[in-house]
């Protein structure tokens, strides 16, 4: 059980308006990577890792998405993304440069999900 099931009704629909925002930002970049759109090439031509981690970023975003948008995996999912979106804003600031505030925006989004999404278990145990 998460949190969600304890939250006020507002709250509790902002989550909901939080989660559905990030599924459909990561899912629209994850697909743009998937698809190999020439900016998305680019960048990580940049990065210079090669094209195969365009393909397992894409691939973890879009997962990330679904798994959002999926109650019991939402904690996880804002775990995961929040990983990837550290990783983006470190490369922007040290490998590509550019404006990292997107990342640094869906970062503390996907955080704060993986925080109100916290399994009650661990609520315990934070305690």
């Amino acid at each position: 059980m998460t949190q969600t099931s304890s939250l006020p009704p507002i709250q509790n629909r902002i989550l909901w308006g939080v989660r559905i925002f990030l599924a459909l930002a990561f899912a629209a970049a994850g697909i743009a990577k998937l698809a190999g759109a020439p900016q998305m090439v680019q960048v990580f031509d940049a990065v210079g890792l090669g094209q195969w981690f365009r393909y397992l970023t894409g691939a973890i975003e879009v997962a990330g998405a679904v798994l959002l948008l999926i109650p019991v995996t939402s904690f996880f999912a804002g775990l995961l993304l929040t990983a990837t979106m550290t990783g983006a804003v470190v490369t922007h600031l040290f490998v590509i440069g550019g404006n990292p505030a997107p990342a640094l925006v869906l970062l503390s989004m996907s955080a704060f999900v993986a925080w109100r999404q916290k399994p009650a278990a661990l609520l315990g145990a934070a305690r």
